[in-house]
């Protein structure tokens, strides 16, 4: 969602750096903390707070960046591809795409609403399951609560763990190269884009065919 659908980052890192502050650690959130559970995040920078200080650690970070959506802002494409994605679910009669965050369901739910965009069926949240990207359980159930087959699917993302956990779930991946360096995402992805203004999707038969726009 972040770094693909819309851009959160300005906001993400001020919460993060602020968090960091307030426990003393000379860190800045940066490109590999990017895409990945919070949770997970703590554990690997503070694994000294045990996993009661983790989780009180959690709580705070969500306030504040459940407390920072001002700035949030819809990135290039997302609009347009969601309508043609919307519009092929009509055709098709069935859900042709979901959401799969490291967000959890308040803090997705805080930063969606300022976009105005529809809330896809099948949405999976970091807490609906117990391990996060880069592990493939978060695509899998996503996959699974559309009916869809995985390895017939298309993740799209913009981190080198998202990446890792599509690829792992056996779907096709596209990496967006709005947060991460291509040179860092390329090695992962079947495909690189600068944003999802460079993509477009119609019917296909029974499915659908994701393109580059222009081809």
């Amino acid at each position: 969602m972040d770094g693909t659908l819309i851009d959160s980052g300005p906001a993400v890192e001020r919460s993060w750096n602020r968090l960091f502050g307030e426990f003393g650690i000379d860190l800045e959130f940066g490109a590999e903390h990017h895409g990945k559970p919070a949770r997970q995040v703590l554990g690997e920078v503070l694994p000294e707070l045990g996993e009661d200080g983790i989780a009180q650690a959690h709580r705070r970070v969500e306030e504040l960046e459940v407390s920072d959506v001002d700035e949030i802002a819809v990135l290039p494409g997302t609009e347009r591809l969601l309508a043609e994605l919307a519009a092929a679910a009509e055709q098709l009669g069935r859900p042709t795409w979901t959401i799969v965050t490291s967000c959890t369901a308040p803090l997705f739910e805080a930063r969606w609403a300022r976009t105005g965009l529809p809330v896809p069926a099948g949405l999976v949240t970091a807490d609906q399951v117990t391990r996060g990207k880069p592990d493939p359980e978060p695509y899998l159930l996503g996959a699974e609560r559309l009916g869809a087959d995985p390895t017939a699917s298309i993740v799209i993302e913009d981190s080198i763990g998202g990446l890792r956990s599509g690829a792992a779930a056996g779907s096709r991946t596209v990496a967006v190269t709005s947060t991460t360096p291509a040179g860092d995402l390329a090695p992962l992805a079947d495909a690189l884009v600068t944003s999802l203004d460079d993509l477009e999707v119609r019917v296909d038969g029974e499915g659908l065919l994701l393109s580059r726009r222009g081809r």
